[in-house]
């Protein structure tokens, strides 16, 4: 009987051998960290959750007013390059009318001179009256000549309102590719924070989207002066103080769109605008600027119609409505509503009118 053979095992070359082993100690390493990296962020309490929600919202407003501020360049740089265009067309009209005028001229002033003066002359049967049509033709040279110099000076004019509208289309570009950047941080940094404040209960999520203030609802407007612990009203200092309240409270529970500036959507900036020009006065569109658009006046003098404005970079404003309470549109997903003006770090206070 033939015995049996216990199979040789083949063994790898010296160099394949250590490849072989540093193969599979790198996947050993790979997926222990991989198992860890599941773990490697603790679980954020709720209230941890709401801060960094709060944070990126914040941040997602001083993009959009950053993008507003950029919008509303790039309006004034396209309506600039559109007026210098228009400007150019007209003048180019006026320019081949004078072409066209001084073109003639030369071809009948030609036809006219085919003849040496001094041979005209000698032929004419009316000497005199040929002297005195040389002095015309003399001053009609004269008149050529501006003619020209007014067409050489309409071409350069013609060239410079060019260049501008070149100049102004140029800073469109640059406006533009600014817009772009600042939509894609918004959108971004709206959709970390929904993703955030998707880990937390819908209670929790309820109890945060009550702390940017009430009412919420469309159904609130007529009931928000009159609500259960809400503070007396504060009459306006004027009418047209009076006016943009009465406009911020028709706004209540009308939904935060970043960049819009009403009637059906506001973001916080366009909310106070909308609210000042349905009252005969014109705002800046950015908090930056609708800060300084008005007489400063301090916390303890607010009165209703006044802006009022938060955190450090100045990225939100309110209308101010008496009693420690202002009408704001607060952030993404939370429509127009009433809240106290220290539920954010505040900035200042202008008063408009």
């Amino acid at each position: 009987m033939a015995a049996h053979r216990k199979p040789r095992q083949r063994t790898l070359p010296g160099s394949a051998a250590r490849f072989s082993a540093t193969l599979a100690l790198a996947g050993a390493t790979a997926a222990t960290a991989f198992e860890g990296s599941g773990h490697a962020e603790p679980l954020l309490t709720p209230d941890e959750v709401k801060a960094k929600a709060d944070r990126l919202y914040e941040e997602a407003e001083a993009a959009t007013e950053k993008y507003n501020g950029a919008k509303e360049k790039a309006d004034a740089a396209r309506t600039a390059a559109n007026a210098l265009r228009d400007e150019a067309a007209r003048r180019t009209e006026r320019l081949n009318a004078s072409r066209n005028a001084l073109g003639s001229f030369a071809t009948a002033q030609y036809r006219s001179r085919g003849l040496d003066p001094a041979v005209q002359l000698a032929l004419t049967s009316d000497p005199v009256r040929y002297l005195a049509g040389a002095e015309l033709t003399e001053r009609v040279g004269e008149r050529q000549a501006t003619a020209i110099a007014g067409v050489q000076r309409q071409m350069r004019e013609i060239s410079q309102v060019r260049r501008e509208a070149g100049e102004r289309l140029a800073e469109l570009e640059e406006r533009r590719a600014e817009l772009a950047r600042h939509r894609s941080t918004i959108r971004k940094k709206l959709a970390a924070a929904e993703a955030l404040l998707a880990r937390l209960t819908a209670d929790q999520r309820a109890a945060y989207t009550a702390q940017d203030g009430t009412p919420t609802g469309r159904a609130d407007r007529d009931t928000a002066r009159t609500a259960p612990g809400t503070p007396a009203p504060v009459a306006a200092p004027n009418a047209r103080a009076a006016q943009a309240v009465a406009y911020a409270y028709g706004a209540l529970g009308k939904p935060y769109v970043w960049g819009a500036t009403g009637p059906s959507a506001f973001d916080c900036s366009g909310l106070t605008q909308a609210a000042w020009r349905s009252a005969g006065v014109s705002l800046p569109r950015t908090t930056y600027t609708q800060i300084n658009a008005g007489q400063r006046v301090p916390r303890s003098q607010l009165a209703p119609g006044d802006l009022v404005f938060f955190y450090s970079g100045v990225s939100h404003v309110g209308l101010y409505i008496g009693g420690g309470r202002m009408i704001h549109a607060p952030r993404a997903g939370a429509p127009v509503r009433i809240a106290p003006i220290d539920q954010m770090p505040y900035a200042g206070a202008t008063r408009v009118a």
